[in-house]
């Protein structure tokens, strides 16, 4: 269990490294070189480790150009964007979306069934982030509004949206195209990029690159390429192994806490009654979407040891 902790933790200081490093460079320009070097260093791993899966499947192009696109470009863009306006921690909270939005995109796209008590926990929820995103501090108020919600906030959910769909190419890509996660991930990572960097190049300011603070800037994507890209991909791995999916989904309801701990501690980030609200009753629609699957394994856990 120490373990689920610790990668929700690193998870959780993905969100706190992000928002120092929109201090030292703009977000187009921060995201396209972190992705590119990543991406290189995972091709070049496969390369030179696992050199028979190092390809490009006939027939996949589509799918790796939508992966790039969706949970790579567009899924970085639109939570950077964002993460600009809010607290770490709010962006974070609203990346919890993650699990209803997967179960939305499983039952009408993919045609899944979902029972009663699913349903219910899945109006919990949504209703359950309505106080933190009705919630807004005055930055976030500079970015405007749509209705009720700001654009920062929107623009997260995008990427929320996004991420979920890149999640559903990824599974494609790996059980019907045969690609290895590593060979998948990097490929889009690559390419999504370099996209990142030609739109930087359009819109930023490059004199000579719109980086304003050397040092941190290096941390940052060093330290994001090292935690996200390569320590939290393993160990989610290697503890998919010894847990459930569903455990594991459930078990990620304690990123926010701690990206709203990490907030708190690193970038004087305060907390408010909203937040507390939205996390009792967001806990509340996840256990009850996930109850039955959680009892499903408690079982089949209880029948192997004995």
């Amino acid at each position: 269990m120490f373990m689920i902790a610790l990668l929700y933790a690193l998870f959780a200081s993905v969100f706190t490294i992000s928002k120092v490093g929109l201090q030292a460079s703009s977000p187009l320009f921060l995201i396209g070189s972190r992705m590119m070097v990543a991406g290189f260093l995972m091709l070049g791993y496969q390369y030179f480790f696992q050199k028979e899966q190092f390809f490009i499947k006939k027939g996949s192009g589509s799918r790796l150009f939508q992966l790039a696109l969706f949970n790579i470009y567009l899924t970085n863009i639109f939570e950077f964007w964002g993460l600009k306006y809010l607290t770490s921690f709010k962006t974070c909270f609203i990346y919890s979306l993650s699990p209803f939005l997967s179960a939305l995109f499983s039952y009408f796209v993919l045609s899944e069934k979902l029972s009663f008590k699913k349903w219910i926990g899945l109006v919990v929820g949504f209703v359950g982030f309505f106080p933190i995103l009705l919630s807004h501090t005055q930055y976030e108020e500079e970015a405007g509004q749509f209705f009720l919600f700001s654009w920062a906030e929107l623009a997260v959910i995008l990427a929320a949206i996004s991420s979920v769909y890149g999640w559903i190419l990824l599974g494609q890509l790996i059980k019907k195209d045969n690609y290895t996660p590593f060979m998948a991930n990097g490929w889009s990572m690559f390419f999504g990029g370099i996209g990142a960097l030609i739109h930087s190049l359009c819109v930023e300011d490059w004199n000579p690159i719109p980086v304003w603070d050397m040092d941190k800037f290096f941390l940052s994507v060093i330290l994001l390429i090292i935690i996200s890209n390569l320590i939290c991909y393993n160990l989610y791995g290697w503890l998919l192994k010894k847990y459930s999916a569903t455990f594991m989904s459930f078990s990620g309801f304690m990123t926010p806490l701690f990206a709203a701990f990490f907030g708190w501690l690193f970038l004087d980030e305060v907390l408010t009654f909203p937040f507390y609200v939205s996390t009792i009753v967001v806990f509340i629609g996840l256990f009850t979407f996930y109850q039955e699957e959680l009892r499903a394994d408690y079982r089949l856990k209880s029948r192997q040891a004995f």
